[in-house]
């Protein structure tokens, strides 16, 4: 018997190999010649860096960064065998970096560009990018000044950072220098918003980083004057350009990234489709099964991947919440919570407890799948 074992983190608890290589300790308990393969899972949100770098033998780099706030963080990617640089912009402009005083005004990614330098610099011929949880409003422009571009006022002088200056945006002379390197970008992008207008970065996210309705409105104005100032209306106004506070349209249309769902990108960058192909069984799973399992998150990624190949695909989780039952309508096939017994939220996310839980659940699957075939 192949089994695969591709499971996303859960979150606090077991990064998603740990989780992989305790449902495989699980299922050898119940069929000791089973042949088992753990592949690292992510949807390009918090957690994916761990995923691939764990899962495919990268390293980490820390670097001194430019946070949101324009003070030094620490900024953590990984490096992959293969020359990709896998980072969350979040690492070097999420919100929690801003502390108590959330300033959508003039949150910056400046600390987004200069990972995306070093991890060049460090010889990356590719970028994997996943872009939730910032704290900016700055279409990227941060980003692209850290990168050599020169966003510039009416006087010829450089704009400072932050969204409300693009106000004042009246020219955009290219980074050359980072351009010629010839990187490729792909960007883990779930959201289906546009760069400006009442479904657009400012007036979608920007409350959710502590802007007030007339900021929304002086935000939205200088977002949409940067696309007119680049002649970029185009890239403005497609799909995931609004991302990150638009971060997602600097990317597109200054840097020629390709914007994807999450789970397709890491399902690429880990030839996931193969490993399915050559399994008997996939397994696959996350820390909280509910409804919103089923609307693309990266279990109901691995189960379409599953059905392709007409595998049976089984999935175990820490809890299960309400809706979990749309699951089976993606493709997981049964699903199995991993907690024995009431007991503490500490104890119940404690990794060795957690381990032992989601190796037991599996376990008594896979007994049942071993008496099934006899």
């Amino acid at each position: 018997m192949r089994v695969l074992a591709a499971i996303d983190s859960f979150k606090g608890s077991l990064s998603s190999m740990a989780a992989g290589r305790a449902v495989a300790d699980g299922v050898r308990r119940a069929v000791p010649d089973a042949l088992c393969t753990v592949r690292p899972l992510a949807d390009g949100g918090e957690g994916t860096v761990d995923a691939l770098v764990e899962g495919l033998g990268g390293s980490f780099v820390t670097i001194r960064a430019t946070g949101p706030a324009g003070r030094p963080v620490d900024a953590r990617y990984g490096l992959l065998p293969d020359g990709t640089a896998v980072m969350e912009m979040a690492a070097a402009a999420g919100l929690p970096l801003m502390g108590s005083r959330p300033d959508p005004l003039n949150a910056t990614t400046f600390g987004v560009g200069e990972m995306m330098l070093d991890a060049a610099n460090r010889g990356a011929r590719s970028i994997l990018m996943g872009i939730g949880g910032s704290a900016t409003n700055d279409a990227g422009a941060g980003m692209l000044q850290a990168l050599g571009f020169r966003l510039l006022d009416s006087r010829g002088e450089d704009l400072p950072w932050g969204g409300a200056a693009l106000a004042g945006v009246a020219g955009v002379i290219p980074g050359e220098g980072w351009l010629s390197r010839g990187i490729s970008i792909r960007v883990a992008c779930d959201v289906e918003n546009p760069l400006c207008g009442e479904r657009g970065a400012s007036a979608v996210f920007g409350p959710q980083k502590g802007a007030m309705p007339r900021d929304v409105a002086l935000l939205d104005a200088a977002l949409a004057r940067f696309a007119a100032v680049a002649h970029a209306e185009e890239a403005a106004s497609s799909p995931g350009a609004g991302a990150a506070g638009g971060l997602g349209f600097a990317l597109k249309a200054f840097l020629g990234a390709e914007l994807a769902s999450g789970v397709e990108l890491v399902a690429a960058a880990t030839d996931l489709d193969s490993f399915v192909r050559e399994a008997d069984i996939v397994v696959t799973g996350e820390g909280r099964l509910d409804a919103q399992t089923a609307m693309g998150k990266a279990p109901a990624g691995v189960a379409a991947a599953a059905k392709r190949h007409g595998k049976v695909a089984i999935a175990f989780c820490g809890c299960v919440g309400n809706g979990a039952d749309a699951v089976h309508g993606c493709g997981i096939d049964a699903y199995f919570p991993a907690l024995r017994r009431v007991t503490t939220l500490e104890e119940a996310m404690s990794p060795a407890v957690a381990a032992e839980n989601l190796a037991s659940a599996a376990e008594q699957a896979f007994r049942l799948v071993r008496a099934s075939a006899i």
